[in-house]
């Protein structure tokens, strides 16, 4: 058996699709998607990653705009710069790219943004509404995980999901919204972390197994059910290799948390990395960041 490979980018491409379908009716009743990044400093990674979602923003049509702030920014300096989007009529979305300085208190940040600009969905009403039942914006990650399984037909309703990592970015709201009670979801969750013991046991049973742990290649074929649906969350940068276009230049190379060349001739379907879960992280804070948007024309009654 050699699993289905379950691409990122197609499912990704095709809610960026729907969305600039939804778009375009805001715009005509006069409302454009807003969405505000603030980063510090020049991280790589930052830089990388805002990047990524200017270029999606562009695509569907939400105005974006990037505030950049120097590494030696204050917290204050910060907290005013929230303040100010918080009051901006025309900004629907507000993102902190983490990680942010020592010096300053990202929990802090993050928690001054308006929690209906919260598109990222960290904000702690956000995440309790969410663990309710009654969510206002879903994480981006684990929401494009749950979107993921459901459009490549591996829904999650019924089935043993095993999740490998509970941090509050990915692994606990991604228990939150396997186990609500509603057909996107209802599933039994097992979640498995450094204090587990017989973790191979546990993640044998699992019809659907996530790996979210930031451990390169953790995930041995030994730890997988025969058939199972593998969900790769990893991204690992494990040192360099050649440029396929150039190979006199060097690239990063990135592994997931799953050993993919043997554990995809076990399982039934698998996300590669990249191009798994990653292109749906960014497209799921679109996602969010359009809802916004809608929910602001609802309130304008245009």
């Amino acid at each position: 058996m050699t699993a289905k490979i379950i691409s990122g980018n197609e499912v990704a491409k095709e809610i960026r699709d729907e969305l600039k379908v939804r778009v375009a009716k805001l715009k005509e009743r006069g409302i454009t998607p807003g969405l505000v990044m603030i980063r510090v400093g020049e991280d790589p990674g930052s830089v990388s990653y805002v990047a990524g979602k200017e270029k999606a923003a562009e695509e569907i049509g939400v105005w974006s705009q990037t505030i950049v702030f120097p590494e030696n920014a204050s917290e204050q300096e910060l907290l005013s710069k929230v303040a100010e989007m918080n009051k901006a009529a025309h900004v629907d979305g507000i993102l902190v790219q983490l990680p942010l300085p020592k010096h300053i208190n990202a929990d802090k940040v993050l928690n001054a943004i308006d929690p209906a600009k919260d598109v990222d969905g960290f904000h702690p009403i956000n995440v309790g509404k969410m663990l309710i039942g009654n969510p206002y914006f879903m994480p981006c990650t684990p929401h494009g995980v749950v979107e993921l399984l459901i459009r490549s037909g591996n829904p999650p309703e019924g089935k043993h999901v095993v999740i490998c990592g509970r941090s509050n970015i990915v692994g606990k709201p991604l228990m939150a919204m396997l186990v609500q009670k509603n057909p996107r979801a209802n599933a039994t969750v097992t979640v498995v972390h450094t204090g587990t013991k017989n973790m191979t046991k546990i993640t044998k049973q699992a019809d659907i197994l996530i790996a979210a742990m930031g451990s390169a290649e953790f995930i041995k074929p030994d730890m997988v059910k025969k058939g199972a649906v593998v969900i790769d969350v990893g991204v690992n940068q494990v040192g360099w290799k050649p440029s396929k276009t150039d190979p006199t230049k060097q690239v990063r190379d990135i592994r997931g948390d799953v050993e993919f060349e043997t554990v995809k001739e076990k399982a039934s379907a698998i996300t590669p990395v990249p191009g798994g879960v990653g292109p749906m992280t960014v497209t799921m804070l679109m996602v969010n960041t359009v809802v916004a948007a809608e929910r602001r024309a609802e309130r304008m009654g245009k």
